[in-house]
């Protein structure tokens, strides 16, 4: 039986201009009749999902990260699975649903994979699928320019990650969980839903999109030489031999800051501190990899 998909395709991705046509051949090859609809921006991307996503039976999104994160709110309100074609530059949610990275792999897993819950994160009643952070990852999201994307690839994080960490200060933060608050010099803290984030570094290496509860830590404020010694640490969200991160496991926490910070989800800049960090357990269904892939 053919299935209908609502398809939207973020042509400013670093593949989203040419990959269009080929989604909608092999989808429609796989039995699938993609109905492609154009988005403007990322505030409307929610509201077109929301209003025609219920007509069909799978909503495909082609992009990265930030492209998922513009359509969280209406992929919560439409109620239909998801089907994700990473064409972005970091996919670090398909990274961690174990999904293809090529444009034929994953229009298969849209047309014949397995459906599987995952959790959202929400901060301050934003959805979010990675990671949001304070600190460090706003800078990075800043020199992350699309020029950036374009001219390095997946290489661009690392360019932007060295010009961004000469830029960053660290920062008083108050962090409450529960009945327990902790007060840092920081110059990161990352609230984690996912496994993977910024181009494939872990939150934490036991974080999974499904368990119900979020992943926090926190970088104290370090000499530029010892968080050199630190990297591969953090790249596998190796915390704990190190005094500097301090790791939290929860299902809601509160970063406090003396001053508004912007609050960096899944590659984009969504909201400020203060930052009121739940987990959004088994909200919404996702095709990932059956038995074959």
């Amino acid at each position: 039986m053919t299935k209908s998909a609502l398809l939207i395709v973020n042509a400013k991705s670093r593949q989203g201009a040419t990959a269009r046509h080929e989604i909608e051949e092999r989808l429609s090859g796989l039995g699938v009749t993609p109905v492609h609809r154009v988005s403007a921006d990322r505030n409307e991307m929610s509201a077109l999902i929301a209003r025609e996503g219920p007509s069909h039976d799978l909503i495909v999104v082609a992009g990265g990260d930030g492209s998922l994160n513009a359509a969280a709110k209406g992929l919560l309100e439409a109620k239909r699975p998801l089907a994700v074609i990473p064409t972005g530059t970091a996919n670090d949610l398909a990274r961690t649903l174990g999904l293809p990275t090529d444009i034929a792999g994953a229009c298969r897993v849209a047309a014949e994979g397995r459906p599987r819950r995952i959790d959202l994160g929400s901060v301050n009643d934003e959805p979010f699928f990675n990671v949001a952070s304070v600190g460090f990852s706003v800078e990075l999201a800043g020199q992350l320019t699309s020029d950036v994307k374009r001219r390095f690839g997946k290489l661009g994080y690392a360019v932007a990650a060295a010009k961004a960490l000469s830029r960053t200060k660290p920062f008083r933060v108050r962090i409450v969980t529960g009945d327990r608050a902790l007060r840092l010099l920081a110059l990161q803290v990352s609230v984690g839903n996912g496994r993977f984030y910024g181009g494939g570094n872990m939150v934490s290496e036991h974080a999974e999109i499904d368990d119900g509860r979020l992943d926090l830590y926190a970088l104290k404020f370090v000499r530029a030489w010892r968080l050199v010694l630190m990297l591969r640490s953090l790249r596998y969200g190796e915390h704990g031999s190190w005094r500097e991160i301090k790791s939290l496991t929860g299902d809601r926490f509160e970063v406090l800051t003396r001053h508004a910070r912007p609050v960096n989800a899944d590659g984009e800049i969504i909201t400020r501190t203060p930052a009121r960090f739940e987990i959004l357990p088994g909200a919404l269904e996702v095709m990932t990899p059956g038995d074959e892939g």
